[in-house]
């Protein structure tokens, strides 16, 4: 059954929030989405190649993953309430986008794939949204996964006893589109209908 549990959220929620770092350019001349970004976006390459297993046990790349517009998200089930919300807020923002007229797919990428298995990743992804492709794989998948989207992630599960261990980690949602890879990040204190219309201009500007 998934568990997603409540309480011990107040130190974890002040290390996810500090957890990931981008180096800064603003928008440049020639910029196609210049109008459409909602701040400074980080100079280093977000997102490429990887391969993980999603909710049904398939392995699968970030071909078959990203084929249309899509939201992508680190986190993990068991996260006490960053999670939760901040993969609830995506899956309105797809409603929303829905309604526009703009198809796109909310992703959750397990950063604790020792409990997250294929199973626990269905269960989460299917209470979310119809649409969720909730992913995990081994710790070497997920590993090369989160580098190449540049987040960072830390395991409190020294005490092999211990099940109810919490994870860091950072908290953006990152838009990425089919042909042309990254195009910008969400933080947590955006709301659905705001990344909903900063997507909506990513997608009509592409």
């Amino acid at each position: 059954m998934l568990k997603i549990y409540a309480g011990v959220a107040v130190a974890a929620v002040s290390a996810l929030l500090g957890g990931t770092a981008f180096w800064v350019y603003t928008n440049q001349s020639g910029d196609q989405f210049a109008e459409c970004r909602g701040g400074q976006v980080g100079g280093a390459t977000i997102g490429g190649p990887f391969t993980l297993v999603d909710q049904t046990g398939k392995t699968v790349t970030d071909a078959d993953v990203i084929t249309k517009p899509t939201l992508v998200y680190f986190g993990y089930t068991f996260c006490p309430d960053v999670c939760p919300l901040d993969n609830a807020r995506n899956a309105e923002a797809v409603d929303i986008l829905e309604e526009m007229g703009v198809d796109v797919t909310p992703v959750f990428i397990t950063v604790d794939p020792g409990r997250d298995t294929p199973e626990v990743m269905a269960e989460f992804a299917d209470i979310m949204h119809p649409k969720m492709i909730g992913l995990t794989g081994s710790a070497e998948q997920v590993k090369a996964a989160s580098q190449a989207y540049k987040t960072y992630f830390k395991l409190h599960n020294d005490d092999p006893e211990d099940e109810y261990y919490l994870v860091d980690h950072s908290t953006f949602t990152y838009l990425m589109l089919p042909q042309t890879g990254f195009a910008d990040f969400f933080k947590r204190e955006v709301t659905a209908d705001e990344m909903a219309q900063r997507v909506s201009c990513f997608i009509n500007a592409s």
